[in-house]
């Protein structure tokens, strides 16, 4: 399940996406019952969709070359992501970041070799 895209800015090799986290995602059941939070693996499964459908066709999961989670996503967060796809070297680099008034947080970030 896909979190509510609110805006799309496509270039060449880079694409900036902002998303609604809806707290009725199924990413949230059970994780936590008290404090719910987005797994990383939903993070993970949103940057493959959007990374190989905009910006790397035909193109799959290879592995992970690092990631790094920085703060807790909870529901109905306002998320930027921004995804680089480097052709050359087959990698697909994300960064999620917090939304707010105040500003923007980041999330976490890393990067995926492709195949």
């Amino acid at each position: 399940m896909l979190p509510i895209e609110r805006s799309r800015v496509l270039q060449a090799d880079s694409v900036t996406l902002t998303l609604q986290i809806d707290a009725g995602l199924f990413w949230f059941r059970g994780h936590f019952p008290t404090l719910p939070i987005l797994p990383g693996v939903a993070q993970l499964d949103w940057v493959m969709h959007y990374g190989v459908s905009l910006l790397a066709p035909g193109k799959q999961f290879a592995a992970i070359e690092n990631i790094k989670f920085q703060q807790p996503v909870t529901p109905d967060s306002l998320l930027q992501l921004r995804l680089e796809w480097d052709a050359a070297k087959s990698r697909l680099s994300f960064r999620y970041s917090l939304l707010s008034d105040d500003g923007e947080q980041s999330a976490s970030s890393g990067k995926i070799a492709l195949c």
